[in-house]
């Protein structure tokens, strides 16, 4: 999986608090252009958002569902954006204590043509886009989002 890891300069609660509201979701991940309805039980095993992805008029409607969470600390996503295909993802948050911790998010492409394309080819894409996901995370937790 391709990894991006920052430290922010921002509590690992205030960033879960932006991961956990799923409606900011489109604000903080690349890719993602409007969020159209979210689980009720979100950031819960089996919530799913439905998301958008793409540029107006060129959007795919689809969903990410939650494969796995460990409140505060990490979440497991299936993100859907057929006819792209399917990717895991997993962020992680390490609490460094005071005002700053540490966020990972992995990625890789599980099905579909994304995957057909060589990770030495989808690797640095992949970790370019997951950089400005976490630098609009930061900003975005920082700012007070989710509170």
């Amino acid at each position: 999986m391709s990894t991006v890891t920052q430290l922010f300069k921002t509590p690992a609660a205030d960033v879960w608090k932006v991961i956990e509201d799923g409606w900011l979701y489109s604000g903080w991940v690349v890719g993602a252009s409007r969020i159209r309805a979210v689980d009720g039980t979100w950031p819960q095993l089996g919530a799913k958002l439905h998301h958008s992805v793409g540029s107006w008029p060129f959007l795919i409607d689809d969903s990410t569902s939650v494969t796995g969470v460990e409140t505060g600390r990490k979440l497991e996503l299936l993100a859907r954006g057929w006819p792209m295909g399917e990717a895991k993802i997993v962020i992680t948050l390490e609490d460094l204590g005071g005002r700053e911790c540490r966020v990972s998010i992995a990625e890789d492409a599980v099905r579909g043509p994304g995957k057909v394309v060589p990770k030495v080819l989808r690797d640095p894409v992949i970790g370019v886009r997951n950089r400005e996901t976490l630098k609009r995370l930061e900003l975005m937790a920082a700012g007070g989002a989710g509170r």
